[in-house]
């Protein structure tokens, strides 16, 4: 029985010393090695090594994958974020341990104290000392949904 190389070479990524690696990546990438883990570099280059030895994605792949990329809209996940935010002008009111707190929302963030802050949870950090979810400290998100 004849052994694999290709799975002989993977093999040996696991037991080779991280300058190996990065020379091997060096011949494979023709490029410096990235300064990432060493978990990194090994399934990079096991990767690379596949590739080469079987082929790598198909062209129709690759392009559906880079029509798929286009067509995903990170500003959609940012448009909900600032839906989430309470209208600037806001008045926010919270009591804790006796004493009524009240918060002022901006365009740019928040007032507390006439200081700005960034976020509620700074806002409640500042409030309790302590680290809270701004949005379930002020009661602007229930936590408890189905309970």
């Amino acid at each position: 029985m004849t052994e694999d190389p290709l799975l002989a070479r993977l093999a040996a990524l696991k037991t080779a010393p991280i300058p190996d690696l990065k020379a091997l990546w060096r011949d494979l990438f023709e490029a410096e090695a990235p300064p990432y883990n060493r978990t990194f570099l090994e399934s990079r280059l096991a990767y690379r090594l596949q590739e080469l030895a079987y082929g790598g994605l198909a062209v129709t792949t690759v392009a559906r994958l880079e029509n798929m990329a286009e067509d995903f809209d990170t500003s959609k996940a940012r448009r909900a974020k600032e839906l989430d935010r309470p209208i600037a002008g806001s008045q926010l009111v919270r009591e804790w341990k006796g004493i009524e707190h009240c918060i002022t929302v901006r365009e740019d963030g928040f007032e507390y104290q006439g200081r700005p802050y960034q976020s509620l949870s700074a806002v409640a950090r500042a409030i309790t000392g302590t680290r809270w979810n701004g949005h379930a400290f002020f009661g602007l998100k229930n936590w408890r949904k189905g309970a």
